[in-house]
């Protein structure tokens, strides 16, 4: 892999994560409604308030990918959200098309986020564009 390929697959990673982080946080209000999604938090054992959390954190964070702006750190703070995902989805079975979801998704955006933090922001990001990388790529 060569300087040129590294910057290529970080962005492309990036923006698909951060397009899928958005859709999802979005999903939980305009779809759902924040109520019904706060039911579902609650009926999963968490504080109902962790929903407005996590819509938050995916939506904002979604952004922060896309545009490229603190992609490690906002890779890394994904991981504590998604393993409570794959805390609810793990007794559903393996399938996402399983009743009530199943863990593969969860565990694959874990990986992916993972990734993405070792690659870096890639080409095009705000911060490479203000001079504001702060690592070499991992």
């Amino acid at each position: 892999m060569n300087r040129q390929t590294h910057d290529i697959a970080a962005l492309v990673l990036r923006l698909a994560l951060g397009t899928m982080y958005v859709a999802h946080g979005l999903w939980k209000v305009v779809a759902l409604s924040m109520p019904t999604t706060v039911g579902f938090f609650i009926a999963q054992g968490f504080p109902g308030w962790t929903a407005y959390v996590v819509v938050g954190a995916e939506v904002i964070g979604g952004v922060l990918l896309i545009a490229g702006i603190q992609v490690r750190v906002v890779s890394l703070l994904f991981i504590p959200i998604l393993l409570g995902a794959l805390k609810v989805h793990l007794p559903n079975g393996f399938v996402f098309s399983y009743p009530n979801g199943g863990w593969e998704y969860p565990a694959f955006l874990i990986v992916a986020s993972t990734v993405q933090a070792l690659l870096g922001e890639g080409a095009y990001a705000l911060d490479r564009l203000c001079g504001r990388v702060t690592m070499a790529p991992a």
